[in-house]
């Protein structure tokens, strides 16, 4: 019985001994990840914005006499020149006004040249001759007012540029400084953008813009200077900012769409995905670099957000791999692939 127990027992202890002779230490297998580059302002600066082409200034076309037009000479989106006729008053009433101005100041004429004879003859009272002298001087008044009243009939344009809307019609009566259209300068225009108030002390005069108009099939324009404006939205909290722009071959056209790409806003920040971005136990944020193959715990400062990266103003240097994608399984040394 104990030669029994004692075979037994020999056996198992052999057993045992084969079983860990045979067994193989298993090495855990490199997490898969993905990482970035960190670079000085790397993706930060592509914020878009949604803009409207406004022309550069707008001159309102008015007659400064009331009337009844009876020619217009331009219509909607038609190009016009400094000096061009725009439209024209019915002239029945100056012209009637002008042939009678016209009649007194021959009477008042042949009057001073008669009056002249017998002043000179001294036969006529001084008096007379100074009644004489003005009745000439006001008939020669009431001329120049009929000949600027018929004048008036007649607008033109003191600008170059392109009508815009709401030009009027023939039959219409207008009344003094009534537009009866509109010129728009667009050799420059400008793009308007609503930039909301967190965004807005990010903009400087000379901030890189570029500019998308799909109307134009996708063409693009190197955004120019920037004016911001110095009142809120109460509704939506934003404010309106002006990139001017030439526009020589007058492509750009008041009430286009645009996409706006603002390029280099954040100056020399870095940045990181929002996603990289972690909170320890203290409260501490951190991100996930790669050194070595290995993974490293770097905590970090950060900045404003833009979009779907965030700035970081201390705790990565230039160069470093920061993980992107598969930051969920790692600890301080994972090794990583």
């Amino acid at each position: 019985m104990n030669k029994t127990k004692t075979f037994l027992i020999a056996v198992a202890v052999m057993s045992l001994m084969a079983c860990g002779g045979n067994k193989t230490e298993r090495k855990a297998e490199p997490v898969a990840v993905e990482t970035e580059t960190v670079k000085t302002g790397s993706d930060i600066q592509g914020r878009t914005y949604v803009g409207v082409v406004e022309e550069e200034s707008t001159t309102s076309i008015s007659f400064s006499a009331s009337g009844t037009l009876t020619r217009v000479y331009v219509e909607e989106g038609q190009a016009v020149r400094a000096g061009q006729l725009i439209a024209e008053l019915d002239k029945t009433q100056a012209q009637n006004m002008l042939a009678a101005a016209e009649a007194q100041m021959k009477q008042a004429n042949d009057a001073l040249v008669r009056m002249k004879q017998l002043h000179d003859n001294g036969s006529l009272p001084e008096i007379k001759w100074v009644e004489t002298q003005s009745a000439v001087e006001q008939a020669q008044a009431t001329l120049d007012l009929a000949k600027k009243n018929l004048t008036d009939c007649s607008v033109r344009t003191p600008v170059s540029g392109i009508v815009g809307k709401g030009v009027k019609e023939a039959g219409e009566t207008v009344l003094p400084a009534l537009p009866v259209a509109s010129v728009l300068n667009i050799n420059k225009v400008r793009v308007v953008v609503s930039v909301p108030e967190k965004e807005i002390a990010d903009f400087t005069p000379k901030t890189p813009t570029v500019i998308s108009v799909e109307a134009l099939g996708g063409r693009t324009f190197q955004g120019g200077i920037i004016t911001k404006g110095v009142e809120a939205d109460g509704a939506t909290h934003t404010y309106d900012i002006k990139i001017h722009l030439q526009n020589a071959d007058h492509s750009l056209l008041p009430g286009m769409v645009c996409q706006v790409r603002v390029e280099g806003t954040a100056g020399s920040l870095m940045s990181v995905p929002i996603t990289s971005v972690q909170k320890n136990a203290k409260g501490e944020q951190f991100v996930w670099t790669v050194k070595n193959g290995k993974a490293h715990r770097n905590i970090v400062t950060t900045g404003r957000a833009y979009g779907n990266r965030i700035a970081i103003e201390q705790g990565l240097a230039e160069g470093e791999q920061v993980v992107t994608e598969g930051y969920q399984k790692l600890s301080e040394g994972t090794e990583v692939k």
